[in-house]
């Protein structure tokens, strides 16, 4: 079997099921706790067995209270706790044969066998009416979907989202800019949409060849800084984290723990970032999501605002 990596969900021997949050899983698989078996819970998956879907906070209280030698910054499973992996590009043809709506958003993509899945409650056959569409595409196949994507809205194939729909996005990241400067930020990263009235994301996920692009690990924690500076690099800012490599004094990169900043600034614009600062090696990086709601923790491109 090929490696377990990001946007994988585990399943472990009582059938609860985790969602694969990082890419060093050498010892133990850094994940979420998602959904939990409950006769009372409002999803029923494929077999008929009900789950509970759990938040983030709740998920930490119950393998607190359950499983606490999984806690750390993520959940740690060890893999001999594993009864089962779902990989997203392995489950998509299933997972298109008893939705038709994900299967005729897929046929727009046109994306090659192998290189796309989906995530979330639809790889583990938890969906319902209201589900989002998690869609992952891995590597440069990405970048394809990306352009595809924006050809597809352009040409009307594909509605634009709605204002409502980026009030709802907006509203429940919480971010620390305004939404206006939210909206143009993401009005170019064509990583998100609707389609017949149902949310969609386009998910970046390294191919095999690339999982240790980034080394893992936490740094030491050296202080918080805000900072403008010229990104060099944002081939992995879709990435999770998102990374951007900038030409600046103290700080080699700028990684981003949350999805709101991904995509936020192309090569050779100018940021603003504030959050924290960690030592990692010889080099100092900005880490910006270092709580879930990262208070007081952004990225601006301020490149793009000048420019509008």
């Amino acid at each position: 079997m090929q490696s377990v990596r990001l946007r994988d969900f585990i399943e472990d021997a009582e059938g609860c099921l985790y969602a694969v949050s990082n890419y060093d899983n050498a010892d133990r698989i850094g994940c979420i706790l998602r959904y939990v078996p409950d006769p009372g819970g409002e999803r029923t998956n494929l077999s008929g067995r009900r789950y509970r879907k759990y938040d983030f906070a709740e998920s930490f209280d119950w393998i607190r209270e359950h499983k606490p030698a999984y806690l750390d910054s993520v959940h740690r499973v060890p893999y001999c706790d594993v009864a089962r992996v779902y990989k997203p590009e392995e489950e998509i043809g299933r997972v298109a044969a008893r939705n038709p709506r994900v299967a005729r958003l897929l046929s727009h993509l046109d994306l090659l066998p192998g290189s796309f899945g989906c995530t979330g409650s639809l790889l583990c056959g938890l969906e319902n009416a209201a589900s989002d569409i998690d869609l992952v595409v891995y590597g440069d196949a990405w970048f394809a979907a990306q352009r595809r994507l924006r050809r597809l809205v352009e040409t009307g194939v594909i509605p634009g989202m709605s204002t409502a729909m980026w009030r709802k996005v907006y509203d429940k990241r919480v971010p620390e800019i305004s939404f206006d400067a939210f909206v143009l930020h993401e009005q170019r990263k064509w990583n998100r949409g609707e389609f017949e009235g149902t949310y969609f994301d386009l998910l970046y996920t390294r191919d095999y060849a690339n999982l240790d692009a980034v080394p893992a690990g936490p740094g030491r924690v050296v202080g918080r800084a805000m900072i403008e500076a010229t990104v060099t690099d944002a081939s992995l800012s879709f990435d999770s984290p998102a990374v951007y490599a900038v030409n600046h004094d103290e700080i080699a990169r700028v990684l981003s723990f949350t999805h709101t900043y991904s995509g936020q600034a192309l090569a050779g614009e100018v940021i603003e970032a504030q959050g924290v600062v960690e030592e990692h090696g010889d080099e100092r990086w900005l880490i910006v999501g270092t709580t879930r709601e990262a208070k007081g923790e952004y990225i601006l491109s301020k490149t793009l605002l000048e420019n509008v």
